[in-house]
């Protein structure tokens, strides 16, 4: 799994000479989701046969997108943080993003804002499918006009040598060579993701954790190891941070967006009508933390930067919730809260939502 992850990873750094790096990132985050993809697929078409599998779904599908948020984009700024040090000799900072990630900070606000009004329905329909679809594509859409780096390849000594050996070659053959990274890759994750995770159920068993704690917190974790497994790699050259964190904002853009579409799919697929998913009170709850957490962390990257309180902060409550669950309806109030706080920092002033006029930049100098 770790050899497939660096493969996709070094395909990704390979493409962003041939199409801009949002799209690489874009390609390389479905790859690496595929096990995430797999183990909610599996459990969406279990819940159209069983009622109390839906619980279930939803405890996947919320605890992969929290920890996202919660674990991935801080251990990206912590990783950064200490070889920065390590190396540099200097505190990190903020991790600074370039116009060109607003189209990344752009893209999760629509999937994300949509899911408002899934949680306030309290279902999940193919028409919600297709919108959340619709938004992804919008997405994709957008990277596709987005300029390809400009800078030589020579001039990059950090580019990683199956990379370079990659854009080593001419014409189709480069095309050629950086797809077989990817297809490599991907075709591994696709072998393993069962077996991997097979074998950390077993595990689950062996230790006793609960059904419910291993789906929602267990499986995404196991299932998103090649996210984070590209995301340390990158984070450790501290100039690539800004590309680790933006990898994981693209997982979390496809997820709010395709992956909840395909829960929808699956589900009536499997029940054998057009009925919605249905969200019980609790589900719901589960969602709205959710969506509170996820809106929170893009107020944090809307100006274009993650600072350490801001990594520490979605550190700290994601731990807090993961520890002591029964606090989740006092998490609302708390991540409702500091959205109210950063909300009024922006209105007054004291901070700037800059990810617009990024992305208007970004934009200008499309293809």
């Amino acid at each position: 799994m770790i050899g497939a992850a660096f493969l996709v990873a070094w395909g990704a750094e390979a493409a962003e000479f041939l199409i801009s790096q949002g799209l690489a990132l874009a390609i390389l985050a479905l790859i690496q989701t595929m096990p995430e993809f797999a183990v909610e697929a599996v459990i969406a078409w279990k819940a159209g046969k069983d009622p109390d599998m839906v619980h279930l779904a939803i405890a996947n599908f919320t605890g992969s997108l929290r920890l996202l948020t919660g674990l991935g984009w801080p251990m990206i700024y912590g990783v950064a943080a200490f070889y920065s040090r390590k190396r540099h000799k200097k505190k990190l900072g903020s991790i600074h993003l370039h116009d060109d990630h607003a189209v990344e900070v752009v893209g999760l606000l629509p999937p994300l804002a949509y899911f408002v009004v899934v949680w306030a329905k309290g279902s999940l329909s193919l028409v919600d499918a297709a919108i959340l679809t619709s938004t992804y594509a919008a997405y994709l859409w957008v990277l596709l006009k987005m300029p390809v780096r400009e800078e030589m390849i020579e001039q990059d000594e950090e580019i990683p040598r199956v990379s370079r050996w990659a854009l080593s070659f001419k014409g189709w053959k480069r095309w050629a060579a950086v797809g077989s990274l990817f297809l490599a890759g991907g075709a591994a994750i696709f072998l393993v993701a069962e077996p991997f995770l097979a074998s950390m159920m077993s595990l689950a068993v062996t230790f006793g954790i609960s059904q419910f704690v291993f789906i929602q917190w267990v499986a995404p974790f196991l299932s998103e190891f090649p996210e984070k497994t590209s995301a340390f790699a990158w984070a450790r050259r501290v100039t690539r941070a800004p590309v680790a964190l933006m990898n994981m904002v693209s997982s979390n853009i496809n997820q709010w967006g395709v992956l909840s579409a395909l829960l929808a799919v699956i589900y009536c697929w499997s029940k054998g009508d057009t009925g919605p998913l249905p969200f019980d009170e609790f589900q719901r709850l589960e969602i709205l933390l959710t969506i509170l957490q996820a809106f929170l962390g893009w107020i944090f990257l809307s100006s274009m930067s993650l600072a350490a309180y801001e990594a520490i902060g979605l550190f700290a409550l994601w731990v807090l919730q993961f520890t002591v669950p029964s606090l989740r309806e006092e998490m609302l109030w708390v991540y409702s809260a500091w959205i109210v706080i950063e909300l009024g920092l922006i209105l007054t002033g004291k901070k700037k939502m800059t990810a617009f006029a990024g992305f208007a930049r970004a934009w200008a100098k499309r293809r």
